[in-house]
């Protein structure tokens, strides 16, 4: 067993205390010790006081602070009424079979942290950078943007960088939990937290520390423990009300009896025998770890969830609605038909296109791009571009008023076009209020979407619908390809709000919408759970979301939803555990039927248990 510096301390004083137990108890039993008071007390207060001197000293000072009723005072009342009825033994036991419960916490809760701080390990220490023709090694909290790293195999990528020089494969494990590496060369962007596996790589800062991958995937870990779930405030608020309830329960159970039949020895050991029982420890200590672990495995299959309430939200999904481009499909479009208008050239309506998208970051911008440079289309130059969002581009070039972009756009413009019959993205250009033609572009739907939305009904989600901006026919082919519920399409940003409004009226549990881009942010705010692609999603999508998915891969949304049941189903077996078990205790305690050893055993039996089932959470796939 792994045991911190303090936790070794810790163990020694417990078995110091426990040899002493045995050693006086032995000589007690044997009657070699005188049976008064005077001469047992005092030997048995040396392994109570060595063993259970802080929490005596924690109880004091709660009582200072007016924190008067937590698992300190009701142990310190326990033993202290123990001792004072003469039961020497059964007090040092309950102390140090309580400090053997806390010791035992302490470890599970470490290894926890510590298992998340392994899967989490992709903070880089240094990074080197070329500065005026020289390699030097500094923090990456100190380069810059625009500076050139140089990683060698074995390394890890300090920040988000494009390559400039060299090719080599890439260990995203950490990251996305994806054990195949991943092909870079020149012109691929890359992200922090990686490991350079083989060859060694000249690459540009494209985003400072604080804005990178890496600091943003470890702000949200950080962060993550901080968001209670509603099972965690509630374990609070019972403890809150609990522990007074059973002061107040214990105070009567010492009186009332005792006054009616007059045998007080035995009324206070039952009162006490309730205290013991009742620590809340089980509840407060296995509860948050349960999420805790759950965050972890998550973590593990490349999941970030931004916080207990977010995981125990997903585990109430009922419906998923996707957003289609770079979710659900690729994102990866490709020229596949070009239909110019009468009198304009095909070159000419590329070379249109090119000059109006040639700043923009748009997916369907990148594949126009390239459609140029493949048939060598001679580049012009653009003035005042524009990006509309949710409908398209607006430039000028060659003097003319040049719009690219979707129906809808030509549509507020007064622009009227022939829909051309393949399946796919259609982007119309228009110059000056005149049709110049259109141009298909298609996307491939990703490898698991399919695995995905099986997998989503075998979890048992109800309803998965898809919400794209592209056309009916485009739409309607991916959503039957997939086996999707409903899917809706022609939508502007403000459009999936509205459609997810009409959602919730319908749902009953929680609704999940998944999505990678800006237009995106606001959909996710507004649904109960908001997933966002990680690795290609938008800054602005994954602020705004409460689950990341670090490989893009919508398959995992599965995984999420399986570990966030696996977690609640934890939670409930050990706060119905703990209520049984003590209930049962406390009236055998009631009626005579156990004693303090038992009643020890009870509150620290309970809570070991209820740890050792919420670790189980942090093995969950």
């Amino acid at each position: 067993m792994d045991l911190t510096k303090k936790q070794k301390k810790e163990l020694g004083r417990i078995l110091v205390a426990g040899a002493l137990l045995l050693l006086i108890g032995g000589l007690a039993l044997g009657g070699v010790l005188p049976g008064v008071w005077y001469v047992r007390l005092p030997l048995f207060l040396i392994p109570y006081f060595l063993v259970g001197w802080d929490v005596l000293r924690s109880a004091i000072l709660n009582v200072a602070h007016g924190q008067l009723l937590d698992e300190n005072f009701l142990m310190a009342i326990a033993t202290v009424g123990a001792l004072v009825l003469g039961e020497y033994a059964e007090a040092v036991f309950v102390m140090l079979f309580y400090q053997v419960g806390e010791l035992f916490q302490s470890v599970a809760v470490g290894k926890s942290r510590r298992s998340i701080a392994a899967l989490m390990d992709i903070r880089p220490d240094m990074a080197r950078v070329l500065r005026d023709g020289e390699e030097i090694t500094v923090d990456p909290e100190e380069v810059g943007v625009g500076e050139i790293l140089v990683v060698r195999p074995g390394e890890k990528i300090p920040l988000d960088a494009v390559v400039t020089e060299g090719r080599s494969e890439l260990n995203t494990v950490s990251l996305t939990g994806e054990a195949l590496p991943r092909a870079v060369a020149v012109g691929d962007a890359v992200i922090s937290g990686c490991v350079n596996v083989s060859g060694l790589l000249h690459l540009r800062v494209t985003k400072e520390f604080g804005e990178s991958t890496v600091s943003k995937i470890l702000e949200l870990v950080e962060n993550s423990s901080l968001v209670k779930s509603k099972a965690e405030n509630a374990v609070t608020k019972f403890a809150h009300w609990y522990t007074p309830a059973v002061v107040v329960g214990a105070v009567l159970l010492a009186l009332i009896p005792s006054l009616i039949t007059g045998d007080w020895q035995r009324w206070l050991e039952t009162a006490l025998i309730f205290l013991v029982v009742s620590c809340p420890c089980a509840l407060v200590i296995s509860v948050p770890l349960s999420y805790f672990g759950g965050i972890g495995a998550a973590s593990r299959q490349g999941v970030l969830v931004k916080g207990g309430n977010r995981l125990e939200m997903l585990a109430d999904a009922d419906t998923v609605v996707f957003d289609k481009t770079g979710t659900l499909t690729a994102g990866s479009f490709t020229v596949t038909a070009v239909h110019p208008a009468d009198g304009v050239a095909r070159a000419d309506l590329l070379r249109l296109c090119y000059a109006a998208e040639g700043n923009s970051n748009h997916p369907i911008a990148q594949s126009l791009r390239e459609a140029c440079f493949a048939e060598e289309i001679e580049e012009l130059t653009a003035d005042d571009v524009a990006e509309l969002p949710g409908f398209g581009v607006c430039a000028t070039v060659g003097g003319k008023r040049l719009l690219v972009g979707n129906a809808p756009l030509m549509q507020k413009e007064g622009i009227a076009f022939s829909v051309p019959e393949e399946i796919g993205t259609v982007v119309y250009v228009a110059a000056d209020g005149k049709p110049l033609g259109s141009i298909v572009i298609s996307d491939t739907v990703k490898p698991d979407a399919k695995q995905a939305i099986e997998g989503l009904r075998v979890c048992g989600v109800r309803r998965t619908v898809m919400l794209t901006g592209d056309r009916e026919e485009s739409a309607r082919a991916v959503a039957n390809a997939l086996q999707i519920d409903e899917y809706r399409a022609e939508l502007l940003p403000a459009d999936k709000v509205a459609s997810v409004e009409t959602l919730f009226a319908d749902k009953r549990g929680s609704l999940v919408f998944v999505g990678d881009g800006v237009n995106d942010a606001p959909v996710l705010a507004r649904a109960d759970v908001g997933i966002a692609m990680g690795a290609l999603g938008s800054d602005a999508a994954i602020e705004a979301a409460d689950v990341v998915l670090m490989d893009d891969c919508p398959s995992k949304i599965t995984a999420a939803i399986r570990i966030s049941r696996f977690t609640r189903r934890i939670v409930h077996q050990n706060i119905a555990f703990a209520l049984i078990i003590k209930a049962m205790f406390l009236i055998l305690g009631i009626f005579g039927m156990t004693n303090m050893w038992a009643a020890t055993f009870a509150d620290v039996g309970v809570a070991v248990i209820a740890i050792l089932n919420a670790m189980r959470t942090l093995k969950c796939k």
